[in-house]
């Protein structure tokens, strides 16, 4: 049975950050990405459900839209690749941003499925931002 976490998935790079101490990635220069910020773990979240003859693999892709997300299966991985841009309006010099969180860019994820598995054999659906 698996039962909701009242942590986050990086509880002490958590504690680490908001209680003012340095991470080493921070340390030695590498800093966040700069595309996800600290959340990157958070994008793509899948769940994968097997059943008698198949299995599903869904994947919650919110702001993304139908035209931005590519599915491929080359020797015996499926890899699932969404991409997004802001609009930016460069003619709108009216007020600047003083925090920025949302993105533009692109996030992969990739599962080995074996190579029994065919094109033919995969089925896909991008419905309320979930693949």
């Amino acid at each position: 049975m698996m039962l909701p976490s009242i942590f986050g998935e990086n509880l002490f790079d958590d504690w680490m950050n908001d209680s003012g101490l340095m991470n080493a990635n921070a340390f030695f220069g590498k800093g966040h990405s700069p595309l996800y910020g600290k959340h990157a773990s958070n994008i793509m979240k899948t769940d994968i459900r097997e059943n008698k003859d198949s299995y599903d693999v869904i994947v919650d892709l919110p702001g993304f839209k139908k035209e931005g997300i590519q599915v491929q299966l080359d020797e015996g991985y499926l890899t699932i690749t969404a991409a997004k841009s802001l609009d930016k309006d460069e003619k709108n010099e009216e007020g600047k941003y003083i925090r920025q969180e949302r993105y533009s860019g692109s996030c992969t994820r990739s599962f080995y499925v074996g190579n029994a598995i065919t094109v033919e054999d995969i089925k896909a659906k991008f419905e309320d931002g979930t693949l």
